[in-house]
């Protein structure tokens, strides 16, 4: 080796030296604590949205979408009362998921339906949404997560017409057409007002489908209304039992007040709304999305939208 050819080998040298160098120096630099397995690729976030109606209050459902399109959620879900309902009317019907559906267009992540007792309130209104959206109960997996959208509102022709009548007679009482009492009605005793029902078709479906997928690492649970809370509706419970040695999270609405419970050691919550009616004695009635970030388990957080600012520091 020549001696130039050396001293170019040599200069190659300390230059690839000095960039490292320079390189390892500016990495140094930055100051940050560093965390291992910050973000597992399964981990994701979804939004939950709760009653908007019975009694819906303007601009609040807008509210909820233009936060939930600034956090972002990969997916966003309900818990059903999308619409005000209770008609018979197919045009009508077609009209006011039109409109629910224009103002959803604003939304920038997949949305989950979950039928109401205002969505599904006839037999009529069942069969529009099955023009619409298909099934009115149904379930989907992501990212190894089970999700089950359960309808509350699962009454045989006969029972659907029954509840009806009753309660178009008790809203009547309760606007003053008519004369009475709200809590003497026979729709105020009915259980299907407070807890809903399932049918045995959705208690076979939805065991067939915890059949299926018994290694997905966590289950969700949606509906309208709090079915665990009639101890005698024997088919949801069953679906329950087979869920027993699973983890597994259960969310519904209805109520317009949240609340929430452990029951053999999983959670139930019962969620307020997002611009549906409120009781304004009541501390836990308040409009709210509900966050949850899906890790090894579920962190579960509630945004109350009276408390969010914008870029600005405006209140939304």
């Amino acid at each position: 080796m020549n001696r130039n050819h050396f001293l170019k080998v040599k200069f190659l040298a300390l230059l690839t030296l000095l960039i490292a160098y320079s390189c390892q120096q500016n990495e140094q630099k930055i100051p940050i604590r560093t965390v291992e397995n910050h973000q597992n690729q399964q981990d994701f976030s979804f939004a939950i949205i709760s009653d908007l109606n019975g009694g819906e209050r303007p601009g609040i459902f807008e509210k909820a979408v233009e936060i939930i399109n600034r956090l972002n959620p990969e997916l966003t879900l309900s818990v059903g009362d999308l619409i005000d309902g209770g008609i018979k009317d197919s045009t009508e019907i077609q009209n006011q998921w039109k409109t629910f559906n224009n103002r959803l267009n604003e939304l920038q992540s997949p949305f989950y339906y979950v039928g109401g007792n205002h969505d599904l309130s006839n037999i009529q209104m069942v069969q529009s949404w099955n023009n619409l959206y298909g099934p009115t109960y149904y379930h989907f997996v992501y990212k190894e997560v089970l999700f089950l959208m359960l309808n509350s509102e699962d009454f045989s022709e006969e029972r659907f017409e029954e509840i009806f009548q009753a309660r178009d007679y008790a809203i009547k009482i309760l606007s003053g057409e008519e004369e009475g009492k709200f809590e003497e009605t026979e729709y105020y005793t009915m259980p299907e007002r407070s807890f809903g029902s399932i049918s045995e078709n959705q208690q076979t479906y939805f065991e067939n489908v915890l059949e299926d997928y018994q290694d997905v690492r966590w289950t969700f649970l949606f509906m309208h209304k709090p079915l665990w809370k009639n101890t005698k509706n024997d088919r949801f419970n069953s679906i329950l039992d087979q869920m027993s040695g699973r983890n597994y999270s259960v969310f519904s609405g209805h109520e317009h007040s949240f609340s929430h419970q452990w029951i053999n050691d999983k959670s139930f919550t019962v969620l307020a709304t997002t611009g549906g009616s409120q009781n304004g004695q009541d501390p836990n009635a308040f409009d709210h999305i509900t966050w949850i970030s899906m890790k090894e388990k579920p962190e579960v957080s509630h945004i109350l939208l009276s408390g969010v600012m914008n870029e600005q520091g405006n209140l939304d």
